[in-house]
């Protein structure tokens, strides 16, 4: 071969070779080749759209505030972390849907989802592909399934209860249920405590997504109840308190976990959201430990408050960046490990451990009342959560 072909033909296996490689690193210029030196990808799983956007939308943003200040600093060696956003819209029939369209993206890891009736059919679609999960459901039935830094049912329920029996020592307890996984678990928690106490516990089924509650409300009245339970989400929870409100029954109302989120205040008003009490977590302005991040949110989000679940979001990347620091975030059982040994990591929602089986114990669970200004404020701390 004379010298002139040979260049030639050493030039165009060059190119081919960088055409090939060029072609490589934009298939994967999100995802689990660490070879590459494009953008990583995480999906955040939340209800983008429908009845609890509101909670889904705050809790992207706690996210994309993480991501913003990650990347600034100049994400893991250069390369910089892109959101994928995956809307499940609470619905648990578009679980596995959502589960795909992070897995097509070839994200690394995912913070969500965060309604349990999605997880307990997703969570296992996200670990079978590798895919860290910091998620966002409580029901304990989600345990082992990546991590969490919010609370799990099994330590909100006990907190709920001592309240309920010490404070208003009721007699009998009236349930309104939505029978999602994460809300039916809670109300028949609470019953069978309650029950071992000698109150009379009665459970009303209702159906999301309704204009009105107001028969159910009746029904849940007709024997005199001390309390009335919400085991709701908050659009259906806010529906039914501004319609338990409306009756001027004196029965006490203790509105559970997820009906936590300003779209409740929003939707029942204030006076018939005073009306209850609710189980939750302190609000962002409420964490002393949040300061910061309420300020960077409302900087970054002009007009926006920050809502109850994106404190736990910005917190749940946050840990997951930092056990990049020690763990290739390619390297799923790495990630997964190194999670685990969280140990009092500073974050938005305090300290935050995490345990051998991916749950935090030191749970900052409270109950909560609505002021005068339409916010959510603490009024008991329950001790055991220290």
């Amino acid at each position: 071969m004379s010298r002139a072909r040979f260049v030639l033909a050493t030039a165009a296996a060059a190119l081919a070779a960088g055409a090939v490689t060029s072609m490589a690193m934009a298939d994967h210029a999100i995802g689990h080749d660490p070879s590459t030196y494009g953008t990583i990808g995480i999906a955040v799983e939340a209800p983008l759209t429908g009845p609890q956007a509101s909670a889904g939308q705050d809790m992207l943003r706690g996210v994309q505030l993480a991501v913003k200040q990650y990347n600034a600093k100049g994400g893991y060696y250069g390369r910089s972390v892109q959101i994928v956003k995956v809307d499940d819209q609470a619905n648990p029939k578009l679980a596995k849907a959502a589960a795909a369209k992070a897995i097509k993206a070839k994200v690394i890891a995912v913070i969500g989802p965060y309604n349990s009736s999605v997880g307990l059919i997703n969570l296992p679609i996200y670990t079978k592909a590798k895919i860290v999960p910091v998620q966002m459901t409580s029901t304990d039935d989600t345990t082992g399934y990546g991590v969490t830094v919010q609370p799990k049912n099994s330590q909100i329920s006990p907190v709920e209860y001592r309240f309920i029996s010490t404070q208003w020592t009721p007699s009998k307890v009236s349930m309104l249920v939505d029978p999602s996984s994460y809300t039916k678990s809670m109300a028949d928690r609470l019953q069978r405590s309650l029950e071992k106490k000698g109150v009379l516990v009665t459970q009303i089924p209702i159906v999301e997504g309704q204009s009105s509650y107001a028969s159910q409300v009746q029904q849940a009245l007709t024997n005199n109840p001390t309390v009335v339970y919400l085991s709701t989400y908050f659009p259906e929870g806010a529906t039914i308190a501004a319609e338990l409100k409306a009756t001027g029954n004196p029965a006490k109302c203790f509105a559970g976990l997820a009906n936590q989120d300003p779209g409740f205040i929003t939707a029942a008003g204030i006076p018939a959201s005073q009306h209850c009490v609710f189980s939750g977590v302190p609000d962002p302005q409420q964490f002393p430990t949040a300061k910061s991040y309420v300020a960077n949110y409302k900087k970054t989000f002009p007009g926006k408050t920050p809502g109850t679940w994106g404190t736990f979001t910005y917190d749940s990347a946050n840990i997951l960046f930092a056990a990049w620091k020690k763990a290739d975030p390619f390297t799923y059982k790495k990630v997964i490990a190194q999670l685990k040994k969280t140990k009092n990591y500073r974050g938005a929602t305090g300290k935050i451990t995490i345990n051998k089986v991916g749950n935090r114990p030191n749970v900052p669970v409270s109950i909560l009342t609505v002021d005068d200004q339409g916010n959510f404020d603490v009024v008991y701390t329950d001790r055991s959560t220290k």
